[in-house]
């Protein structure tokens, strides 16, 4: 019967209200999932890349294009925050703690990509737009980034309201976790199209080989954590 609790607290819903807090559950701190098991490998990776575009940014004179690189270094770093911040719960007390800091988190995440895709769209001004690897693949990250947005507002916020239940909003939740794990590939696969710009090949110099390095830390610390059971693999 001891295998059956987790389980079963794993499809309990994020908006499950019950008061029940176990002392074990009231004395842990979240914020240690941040860093615990192969977080801190993620963490290495992602405040190496994104030191490493702000502090070679800020190195030249300011333009208008700064904004953009800046701006999407620190949405991608608010979305590993995000993802490592929920990966490990487990109780319906964790879930909602977890979520709501998740949404916090996202919300700001989502309005660095949308701020540095308006800025780059203005410095492209009258320019071809679009063309290379890195714009194309921004374009695609920025679409799906605000529609996996959308669907977490609804299934947490309005469940019954877009969906007709909350058991409705629960069923797309593994939807929601594939979705964030694929689209944090195309975001990294869009940071290592960055290194082959014009702006960095002949402005801010930022090596291929540390990028690519400082990816795999991210991908192996969030990817170590993933539990195939939330992505609704696994079953019996």
């Amino acid at each position: 019967m001891s295998s059956v609790a987790p389980d079963a607290r794993e499809q309990e819903p994020l908006l499950n209200s019950g008061s029940q807090t176990s002392p074990e559950q009231a004395d842990s701190n979240i914020a240690w999932n941040l860093i615990s098991g192969t977080a801190s490998v993620a963490q290495i990776g992602i405040w190496v890349l994104a030191i490493l575009v702000w502090y070679n940014v800020l190195s030249i004179p300011w333009m208008l294009f700064t904004g953009h690189p800046l701006l999407a270094s620190s949405a991608l770093l608010l979305q590993v925050q995000a993802a490592l911040i929920l990966q490990p719960t487990a109780t319906s007390s964790q879930k909602q703690q977890g979520t709501r800091i998740h949404y916090i988190l996202q919300l700001l995440s989502v309005l660095c990509f949308v701020a540095a895709f308006i800025v780059i769209e203005l410095n492209k001004g009258s320019h071809p737009h679009f063309t290379s690897p890195h714009g194309i693949l921004g374009l695609i990250t920025i679409i799906i980034v605000v529609l996996q947005a959308l669907v977490g507002v609804i299934q947490y916020f309005f469940p019954v309201t877009v969906l007709g239940s909350v058991d409705a909003g629960k069923r797309i939740y593994k939807y929601h976790r594939w979705t964030g794990y694929v689209l944090l590939l195309l975001e990294v696969a869009t940071v290592l199209a960055a290194t082959q710009t014009g702006f960095n090949v002949n402005a801010i110099h930022i090596p291929t080989w540390i990028v690519v390095v400082a990816v795999a830390l991210v991908l192996v610390g969030v990817g170590a954590r993933i539990k195939v059971r939330k992505l609704g693999l696994g079953d019996a």
